[in-house]
């Protein structure tokens, strides 16, 4: 019986984060031709700063409360109220950082003063972006996936049509106003997202004004979680975060031009990386699926059973993961020139395919390990990951090895990370 509830909202999130997908690979699409590669590459120069400080704003918030939703043995509803307050200040707070810090952000780290405005658009977001992915965090916690693929679906929707509608107005006006409302346009789509989860909400509950004072015990609870999860998530944005600054500096240093540099990076992280992670939706979907069971199985010290739950996900994501690589290694220009209308980045692809078997088995065994309370494993890992990764982003370019320094980090931070993980698990679960 529980297997086959792992396996429906599996299904449902698989077809939610199928349609979803492909609306956002469409909206990527849309994105790169209205906008060009110039537009990308301030873009993807702004992205990472843009994951960075929404890590910060929803401080591991839906995982906190979709684990301790799951566990039934709290007042599910003061759990969320109590978490908003918190959240909204913390929010207020990364705002005020923004507006101080964008500038010197843009000009000292980005080397572009173009980034200033949408950097400052970031601010705006994120409150938004915040509450819709606490309030899926109840949902995941109480295995009700309907809610979150609604609300995905429509946000998409939206940030299509929006897109569609107003970049060519923009980009007659100025490049950068066109990128700021990239960033923008999530507010919009967040705060559809926020209304109709509202929507999905138990029709019995009231919510009163008492409701949203802090419980000192539920948020000491939320933020045990919240807290080494977001420094595992943090450190991961702030390697993304550097992974620019270290790749041009670096670069630059060795003789390239800061265009050529600009490029190559633009059609690594907004060419290649997206067909990389367009399955991650499929390993994303198992993990959220499997983590309610998997941390009632080790609550109530169920090895056997854990095993079991944890070898389900890693095998439906392994159905998935072994023929998208086989696409990959044999059709990156169909992919590419179909996607975008460029084979530029096709041997990047062809290159990094077989190493990202390992992505869609790290999915499943971080859900394993913050069911095992091993969030601060998670973490350290991570941390391990990032420092192999930006160690040969920044001295491999000296060894004559050019972009492919990138791809190789990127691959060192995959085999660390993921070994870590699963040597973790198999000695607390595997062994005993």
């Amino acid at each position: 019986m529980r297997k086959e509830k792992i396996i429906r909202s599996t299904i449902i999130l698989v077809i939610g984060g199928f349609i979803t997908k492909i609306l956002g690979m469409f909206i990527r699409i849309v994105m790169t031709r209205l906008i060009g590669l110039e537009g990308m590459s301030l873009y993807m120069l702004v992205y990472p700063t843009f994951s960075l400080f929404m890590t910060l704003s929803q401080l591991s918030f839906p995982v906190s409360i979709s684990k301790l939703v799951s566990e039934n043995r709290h007042n599910n509803l003061r759990l969320v109220t109590t978490t908003i307050p918190f959240s909204l200040i913390l929010n207020l707070f990364l705002m005020v950082v923004i507006f101080i810090v964008a500038k010197p952000i843009a000009i000292y780290l980005l080397n572009d003063e173009r980034c200033i405005l949408p950097i400052l658009a970031i601010a705006l977001v994120l409150p938004f972006d915040s509450l819709s992915n606490l309030l899926r965090g109840y949902f995941f916690g109480k295995e009700r996936m309907f809610p979150h693929v609604v609300s995905h679906i429509f946000e998409q929707i939206v940030r299509l049509s929006l897109i569609v509608l107003l970049i060519p107005s923009l980009l007659k006006i100025n490049l950068i106003y066109a990128v700021s409302f990239l960033v923008l346009v999530n507010l919009v789509s967040e705060a559809l997202s926020i209304f109709i989860l509202f929507l999905f909400m138990p029709k019995n509950i009231v919510i009163q004004k008492e409701d949203f004072k802090p419980n000192r015990q539920n948020l000491k609870e939320v933020l045990s979680i919240s807290i080494p999860t977001t420094g595992s998530r943090l450190l991961g944005n702030i390697g993304m975060f550097l992974e620019p600054i270290l790749f041009t500096s670096s670069l630059l240093l060795v003789g390239f031009s800061k265009d050529w540099i600009q490029a190559e990076y633009a059609t690594i992280t907004g060419y290649v990386f997206p067909i990389l992670l367009l399955p991650g939706f499929f390993t994303g979907a198992i993990s959220s699926a499997i983590l309610p069971e998997l941390t009632r199985s080790y609550v109530e010290k169920d090895n056997a059973r854990f095993r079991r739950k944890l070898g389900l996900g890693c095998k439906l994501s392994l159905l998935i993961g072994i023929p998208m690589t086989c696409i990959y290694l044999v059709a990156p220009e169909f992919l590419l020139q179909t996607f975008y209308h460029t084979t530029l980045g096709s041997e990047y692809l062809r290159i990094l395919a077989p190493f990202f078997l390992l992505y869609y088995l790290e999915s499943p065994f971080s859900s394993a390990l913050q069911a095992m309370n091993k969030s601060k494993n998670i973490m350290v890992d991570n941390f391990f990951g990032i420092v192999f990764k930006s160690l040969a982003i920044f001295l491999l370019p000296f060894c004559h090895l050019g972009t492919y320094s990138f791809l190789i980090g990127s691959i060192l931070s995959l085999v660390v990370i993921t070994s870590r993980h699963f040597l973790t698990i198999k000695k607390e679960v595997f062994s005993k």
